[in-house]
């Protein structure tokens, strides 16, 4: 045959049929686009960190590196010793420790939240009115100095009756605070903590609304985390998941899911001996949290362990390996952010995080590599899995676990590339025949 004949194809519909099918379902297209837009292909932190709001200063991102490095130089010296507490294989114990050190004095948080609500409690109006005019300072300073972490913000008060009014008060000194200091930083971030009715969403939601009308800001500016800590926020009264709901009524603004691990619990009846982020009832919400948030760009959190890494070297060390053991469970289960609770938790998130990354970024750029180049291998790769490799390699980038002339060499990819391939759901539709 030549190169130029084309073979005659036989149909047997009118072309109205496609016509009318595509129009039938142009409001489930729009439905689509409007629900699921897909990842933001924003960086996502690998943590946050809780403060409270009255013990939250300039120096606090530095402090908390500072107590981290100085836990390692008494409970894990070197790359060996750090290695034997976590198991590490010998082949990731330099890379590992060396990586973990140069973040604690580079960036050792990278979201940090001004806790008003449990880390804070009820306090005198006046008292908490000046905190949070102060963390607004302090924050506004931060980003105008270079000192922030990537993302910062606060966790108000919830919406319910008794510390409704309290709540809203602080986020507007907060809010008004960042404005009068120079603008909302790009990194802010706020968490509303014990949702239980979509209608709270909606009330929040509603609440930035009248503020962004107040100070002339641009509608949607600005969004926020839900805080997932009652079982009616998982599963309401009449059957249907709750949390879907709360992102239809976030109304394009939720930013996140943030498990609570331990009012969770509790609210389950959970025994405080066993309430951790491994519990069956932990992984049941957190699997109805991640379901309900695909595809929508809310992001999931889990949540953290309250066993703190302190007193003499054997029991950091086995609290150093719990935590250790649960945060890389939690990144098998694509939960790639949780919570931290003590300076002395940052030395093994940033571990597990970096051995996650690092273990598996050979193979992961070996199959992008070879998906992209027609190279064959023992997988058969699709776009889907091309766009969970791209994802992967550039979390690991974006945590400093992966540095990009490595990841560049092994995929002959550049950043732009890997974000290419990781683009949300729409492109998968446009490169199923890539």
């Amino acid at each position: 045959m030549g190169q130029g004949r084309q073979e005659n194809v036989a149909t047997s519909l009118a072309g109205a049929v496609s016509e009318e099918i595509s129009a039938s379902l142009a409001p489930v297209d729009a439905e689509l686009e409007r629900r699921y837009p897909g990842d933001p292909g924003t960086r996502q932190p690998v943590h946050t960190v809780y403060v409270p709001a009255d013990a939250y200063a300039a120096d606090t991102l530095r402090t908390w590196g500072d107590r981290a490095l100085a836990a390692l130089d008494e409970h894990a010296p070197d790359a060996e010793s750090f290695a034997a507490v976590l198991d590490l294989p010998d082949h990731l114990a330099g890379p590992v420790h060396d990586r973990v050190r140069a973040k604690l004095e580079r960036e050792p948080i990278e979201d940090l939240r001004v806790d008003f609500e449990d880390g804070y409690g009820p306090r005198p109006d006046a008292e908490e009115d000046e905190t949070a005019a102060r963390a607004a300072r302090l924050i506004a300073e931060a980003y105008a100095n270079g000192t922030a972490a990537p993302y910062m913000g606060i966790r108000m008060k919830c919406m319910e009756a008794p510390v409704r009014d309290r709540g809203i008060r602080t986020l507007d000194i907060f809010l008004t605070g960042l404005l009068e200091a120079g603008g909302l930083p790009d990194g802010l971030v706020l968490t509303l903590p014990k949702v239980t009715y979509p209608e709270q969403v909606t009330a929040m939601v509603r609440l930035l609304e009248a503020f962004e009308k107040a100070r002339g800001l641009e509608p949607g500016r600005i969004g926020f985390e839900i805080q997932i800590e009652t079982s009616q926020a998982i599963l309401a009264a009449d059957g249907t998941a709750t949390v879907a709901r709360m992102i239809g009524a976030a109304e394009g603004r939720a930013t996140g899911l943030h498990y609570g691990t331990f009012d969770y619990s509790a609210c389950l009846g959970v025994s405080a001996a066993h309430q951790a982020s491994d519990h069956p009832a932990a992984d049941h919400a957190k699997a109805i949290m991640q379901v309900a948030a695909a595809g929508t760009g809310v992001r999931v959190s889990d949540g953290s362990t309250n066993v703190l890494p302190v007193g003499p070297t054997e029991q950091v060390h086995d609290a150093w390996r719990l935590h250790y053991r649960l945060t890389r469970r939690a990144l098998a289960r694509a939960y790639y952010q949780g919570w931290d609770m003590h300076p002395g938790h940052i030395p093994t998130r940033y571990a597990a995080v970096f051995a996650f990354y690092r273990e598996g970024y050979e193979q992961a750029a070996a199959r992008l590599s070879r998906y992209v180049h027609r190279a064959g291998g023992d997988v058969m790769d699709e776009p889907a899995t091309a766009k969970a490799l791209s994802g992967y390699l550039l979390r690991g980038l974006d945590c400093g676990a992966l540095d990009i002339d490595e990841v560049s060499g092994a995929t002959g990819l550049s950043r732009a590339d890997l974000e290419g391939f990781a683009e949300p759901r729409r492109a998968d539709l446009t490169v199923s025949g890539h």
